[in-house]
Order: C-alpha cells, then sequence, then structure tokens
C-alpha cells in the first residue's frame, strides 16, 4: 500500500512533505532532541560536501575534540568508523535522531553532518539544532526534483536561514562559513549569523596562494588571520584545495591552532570514491571518482588530462529513473571536451532503458562512435573492462559517476557492485579479449 501511494503522489507534494515532517518530529522526540547536546556543523553545496565532512571531522579530532559525523560514503562516532551503504547522503531522520542520540551517550562534543538538498526540504533534519552552516558551492543537480534552479538553491539556503532563528546553546555562536568564490555567494550571504567566515582562493578570512599540483597531490600556502603557513595536501586537484580551506575556516572559527590545522589536512588521505587511485601493478593509472555532474566531471577530466603522458579515458554514464536528464547532454559534452576515448555505459538505471541514457549522454558528444574515440557500452562491467583492456603505459581510466557505492539500482532492485573492487577483479587476471 505504501509502494502505491509513493507511486501516485508525487515526491513534494504537500502530503508527502508533510508526512516526512512528522516523521522528523516523532523521532526527534522519541530520542530527546540530541543536538542541543552537541555542537553541530552542517555542510552543504553541490559538490565536496563529502571530503569537506571528512576533512572538518579529521581537524575537530586532531586538535583533541570527540566527533561524529555523517556522509555520503562513511559514519563517525568517536573512535568507531563505518561505510555508508545506503546510497543517501542524509539519511532518514530516525536515523540521523538515532545516531546523533549515539553521539552525545559516546560523550562526542562536535556532530559534523552531510546535509542534501533533498534532506532540507523533506525535514530530515528538522529538530537539529545546527551552530555552524558551511556553503561549499553550487552547480545543477537535482534540478527535475526541485524544478529548477532557483528553487535548488533556495533549498540549499534553508540550512542558512534557520541558523540564525534557532536556539542558542551556552557559548557557542551561530556562525557561517561560505565560499566567497562561488558566483552565488551572495545569495548565503544574505543570512544572518552572530558570525560570518569566507575561504576561497582570490579572498576571505582564509585563503591560498603559490598553489603547486601534482598527480597525487597540491601544495600551497595557507592564509589565515595574523599567521601563514605551507600545507602539503595529499588530495589532488583545486577543488580539494577549496575543501581544505572550508576545513580549516571551520576549525579557525571554533579557535583550533594553525598548526593542529596544517597537521590535521596533510595527514589526511583521499576520502574513499573521490579521485581513489587503484594500483594492481599495471602500467597506467586507475581512478575511481563519484563525480556525476556536468561541471564536476570537467575539473575531473581537466585535472587527469594534464598529468597523463598517453591517453585519458573516461567511463561513465548518468543516473536513470528520470533523474536530472537534462544534465546528461552537457555532460557529454564535457568529456568531449578533455578525454580520448569515452565509454558511455549505465550508472544506477533505476527502470529506464540504459541504451536511451547512453544516448542522451552522447548527443552532447561532437566524435563518432567507434573509430572516433566513442564507445557506448551499456553494461557497466563490460565497459570497465574494456577500458582497462586498451589502456596502456602512460595511460589514465577514468571511471566517474559512483564513486565507493557498494550497489547498483536496477530495474530489479538493488545488486551489490564497486567500481573499485570490479578494477581489481579485472586487473587480477590477465587481460584478453573473450570470445
Amino acid at each position: 500500500m505504501l509502494k502505491y501511494l509513493k507511486k501516485i503522489i508525487p515526491d513534494r507534494h504537500p502530503i508527502r512533505l508533510l508526512y516526512h515532517k512528522a516523521m522528523a518530529v516523532i523521532a526527534a522526540t522519541i530520542y530527546g532532541f540530541p543536538s542541543r547536546s552537541l555542537h553541530v556543523i552542517g555542510i552543504t553545496g553541490t559538490k565536496g560536501k563529502t571530503t569537506t565532512t571528512n576533512l572538518i571531522a579529521s581537524v575537530l579530532g586532531e586538535a583533541g575534540y570527540r566527533v561524529g559525523m555523517t556522509s555520503t560514503t562513511n559514519f563517525q562516532i568517536a573512535e568507531r568508523r563505518w561505510v555508508n551503504e545506503s546510497k543517501m547522503t542524509t539519511m532518514s531522520a530516525f536515523f540521523v535522531q538515532r545516531m546523533l542520540r549515539d553521539m552525545v551517550n559516546s560523550r562526542c562534543q562536535f556532530a559534523v553532518l552531510e546535509v542534501s538538498s533533498h534532506a532540507l526540504i523533506q525535514n530530515r533534519v528538522w529538530g537539529i539544532n545546527f551552530d555552524t552552516a558551511v556553503f561549499t558551492n553550487i552547480g545543477e543537480d537535482h534540478l527535475d526534483y526541485h524544478g529548477g534552479f532557483q528553487e535548488y538553491m533556495r533549498t540549499k539556503g534553508l540550512l542558512f536561514s534557520r541558523l540564525n532563528r534557532s536556539p542558542r546553546k551556552p557559548r557557542i555562536q551561530k556562525i557561517t562559513v561560505l565560499n566567497q568564490d562561488d558566483a552565488e555567494f551572495s545569495y548565503f550571504d544574505q543570512f544572518l549569523a552572530d558570525k560570518k567566515y569566507t575561504f576561497g582562493l582570490k579572498s576571505g578570512t582564509c585563503y591560498a596562494t603559490n598553489l603547486a599540483y601534482s598527480q597525487i597531490g597540491v601544495s600551497f600556502d595557507l592564509h589565515m588571520p595574523n599567521n601563514q603557513l605551507p600545507v602539503s595536501l595529499k588530495m589532488p586537484g583545486e577543488f580539494n584545495v577549496y575543501n581544505a580551506l572550508a576545513a580549516a575556516t571551520v576549525a579557525l572559527s571554533v579557535g583550533i591552532s594553525a598548526t593542529v590545522i596544517k597537521t590535521a589536512l596533510e595527514k589526511m588521505t583521499t576520502v574513499a570514491g573521490r579521485f581513489e587511485q587503484i594500483d594492481c601493478g599495471q602500467s597506467f593509472a586507475v581512478i575511481v571518482d563519484y563525480a556525476h555532474t556536468a561541471e564536476s566531471l570537467e575539473k575531473l577530466l581537466e585535472l587527469y588530462k594534464k598529468q597523463t603522458p598517453g591517453k585519458l579515458y573516461a567511463v561513465f554514464g548518468a543516473t536513470g529513473g528520470g533523474r536530472d536528464k537534462g544534465k546528461r547532454v552537457k555532460m557529454g559534452e564535457a568529456a568531449d571536451k578533455s578525454a580520448d576515448v569515452i565509454i558511455l555505459t549505465d550508472d544506477d538505471p533505476y527502470e529506464e532503458d540504459r541504451m536511451s541514457i547512453v544516448d542522451g549522454i552522447a548527443s552532447g558528444i561532437k566524435r563518432v562512435e567507434g573509430g572516433g574515440g566513442l564507445w557506448k557500452i551499456p553494461t557497466r562491467y563490460e565497459a570497465i573492462r574494456y577500458a582497462l583492456m586498451q589502456a596502456g603505459k602512460g595511460d589514465t581510466v577514468v571511471i566517474a559517476g559512483k564513486g565507493a557505492e557498494s550497489v547498483q539500482v536496477m530495474a530489479d532492485g538493488k545488486h551489490i557492485w564497486d567500481d573499485r573492487e570490479v578494477v581489481r577483479s579485472i586487473l587480477s587476471k590477465p587481460l584478453e579479449v573473450e570470445l
């Protein structure tokens, strides 16, 4: 009955949203509003949320605090850490409230929560008293669900609009931490807070200069009020500099010293499924990443194009089920700019025809299928295997879209799947043509 109702009542229908809020009210009440006993940091944006969340938790831990964390890829309660296998950024209200209660019971002082736009509009985080709200950046994502970019941005803004109105906790101020370089910075800066901090490459409370890139990381000078120190980040790309700056700014806002911030940032390695290198002794590089929007895919491929002496292979698809059909052609265009070989495949097709998704992406690609450097292989395993079979010394194979996800959603339900384990399995055997 519940499944039938979900089909006939749209996701954003007032009845559905009222149901979600009712569940959130019940969950917060049952678990006794645990966020009242924690310093709660919420991170939202289109890209970088998961990495920023992990970086913030790492810096707080390095400073000696007991930390709880929820993100798209992993969870943490003090010393205990485990993988998020749900395919959800922000879990149900009952799960989140139970996590917060467990954090309190484990004597955590901070809760660091990755907050999705779906969670905000569906009130999954109702009853959570946030103290710090972090904005990483904003681009086009989930527009089919939200009904357009402006509504998507307004939904993200709910985290900030509610911040100042929520009750103050003893000796904890309401703080915003914003990416000053983002084109929509002024929208998020309009919301009131006790203190506002910014970060960026151009300017900000914390900013970076003298960036030097390598395939495994980036070094830069971290500028903070009355301080400057070099940081060697073991995470590649300009986007990870932004993530590190966001974490450093949050740490600064709660009084953590610059030396502790530097130490924590330099200890941190790539988050699972984000720019993750798979090394099985092969002569070429293999990168698994979560990039699933045109902008993130473009930046990912641009990064590895610069660092690849041979050919750059891009293996990716797009989520089905009617999700963000408009971004498919843009993802094709993004890949067409940098990849030498594009292999289009499935992602999470849900009930949608896989070839129709592939063709939607291909409509943004100018090259010819086959000899022109474009291949359509709708079965993800075969697409990955073909790329690994074709790659040679000095090449890079980028497998994008799913990152560290542990399942693939097809028309008949969820199937166990992990791009990283698939790569390891294929590379453990001779790469020969199967007849």
